[in-house]
């Protein structure tokens, strides 16, 4: 890994427009402990928030088509296989077979018309 003199890695997703509130997220490579794994970014209530593709009861990635995280009320991420129901904002699963369970979260920041990926940024 290069010499990035402490600054935080930024990996660049897409653009801030690129991602409608409630509309098709964005999936990309990201790292998780790294390790190479699918993530994904979406817009809900005007804020960017980005998980593992990866369901809590199953880990198999949520959208079977490609970007399509949101429940047709645009209200919910749900896994297109399980039927599990997620919070946009915090991962919390309110229906389906891991209700109580989380999706792992990710550190994303748009800044400049641009979302990024912060691998190495904790969580909040």
């Amino acid at each position: 890994m290069p010499d990035t003199g402490g600054a935080i890695r930024k990996w660049r997703i897409c653009g801030g427009a690129e991602l409608p509130d409630g509309g098709l997220g964005k999936r990309f490579k990201a790292e998780w402990h790294g390790v190479p794994a699918a993530g994904f970014v979406v817009r809900w209530g005007g804020r960017v928030h980005g998980y593992l593709n990866q369901c809590a009861h199953i880990p198999i990635e949520l959208d079977f088509n490609e970007g399509d995280f949101f429940d047709l009320s645009r209200s919910y991420l749900i896994c297109a296989t399980h039927g599990a129901y997620y919070r946009p904002d915090t991962g919390l699963c309110l229906g389906g077979p891991c209700k109580g369970a989380r999706l792992t979260k990710l550190a994303v920041v748009e800044e400049d018309g641009e979302v990024f990926f912060l691998p190495d940024a904790p969580v909040r």
